[in-house]
């Protein structure tokens, strides 16, 4: 894993824009299970045991790979997440769960420039690079769940009070689980900020490899309804805010406008903003940072609603 993160590092200066704009460096980089998936034991400090063990093994090994552009893939025993904290904090933190299509996780425009915007608004971070499920279904949320345990037993000497969840794409589908699927008050998010998500796994209206990498090649319909999220909205479901774009050909809109119904049902307030362009993927990337932006003139008006929106959770 050190080779492949001294390599992302290192290839951000072969882009004109990485010299002006670099990523932010996390405050503190730590592995979810440092004896890897084959024993059941966590994060211990000071003799405590501060997460819960892998749980199951996804059975992948090796070194985790970049696709290119920072998407890291074959991610097992060195799933880690990255804290970034602001020299001045508001009191909240995201946890954030890059896309990928649960095969890898897109870093840069879904992690780390996530991070860079959430810093300078005093926002604290964590990005999880989470294992790929490889079928083994409950594993990505597991990461995520301790990566909010983390977070929980470090919140005091952070000065965060709160701390909700961020996802993207396949992602979007994680953070939604860890919205409708935790098991006690340290897993359950503060708030949930879902951007282009899957949501329902549903043939023909999900994302045909997110619901093929999370459930594997023999699908069942008790599984389809187990991780298809709309269906797992309940009253404790914590407030959410959904953003999208109307011609995004990946992931149906429809995925979204299934969990804001939901969440009407059960009077969980929440909001859905749905951009007339942008596609999928676009994620916090920009023309400063990355060279591109499929947003556009849109990104402004993102930006701002999110940033209202987030305000209004404190």
């Amino acid at each position: 894993m050190k080779r492949i993160l001294l390599g992302a590092l290192a290839a951000l200066f072969l882009f004109p824009y990485a010299l002006a704009y670099e990523f932010p460096k996390p405050t503190a980089t730590v592995r979810l299970y440092p004896e890897g998936q084959s024993v059941d034991r966590g994060i211990v400090e000071d003799g405590r045991a501060v997460t819960l063990g892998p749980g199951e093994s996804n059975g992948l090994s090796g070194e985790v790979t970049d696709r290119g552009g920072h998407r890291f893939g074959n991610i097992g025993d060195d799933a880690w997440i990255e804290i970034f904290l602001p020299e001045k904090g508001n009191g909240q933190m995201i946890v954030v769960c890059p896309g990928g299509g649960y095969s890898y996780c897109s870093y840069e425009g879904e992690g780390a420039w996530v991070a860079d915007w959430c810093l300078q608004r005093g926002i604290a971070v964590c990005v999880v690079l989470y294992r790929m499920p490889n079928g083994h279904s409950a594993v990505p949320l597991r990461d995520v769940q301790n990566a909010f345990r983390y977070c929980r037993a470090h919140a005091a000497g952070w000065g965060v009070r709160q701390i909700g969840v961020m996802g993207f794409s396949a992602g979007g589908h994680l953070a939604a689980s860890a919205s409708t699927l935790f098991v006690d008050e340290a897993t359950r998010p503060d708030f949930s900020v879902l951007v282009y998500p899957v949501i329902t796994l549903e043939e023909f209206t999900t994302h045909a490899g997110t619901r093929s990498n999370l459930l594997g090649n023999r699908v069942f319909r008790e599984q389809v309804e187990a991780w298809s999220l709309d269906t797992r909205v309940g009253a404790q479901t914590p407030p959410a805010i959904l953003l999208l774009s109307a011609d995004d050909r990946a992931v149906p809109p429809e995925n979204s406008i299934r969990y804001f119904r939901a969440m009407q049902r059960y009077g969980i307030p929440g909001e859905l903003h749905i951009f007339t362009s942008g596609g999928h993927g676009w994620g916090f990337g920009t023309v400063e940072t990355t060279g591109k932006d499929a947003l556009g003139d849109q990104r402004a008006v993102f930006s701002q609603t999110l940033e209202r929106w987030l305000a209004a959770r404190r």
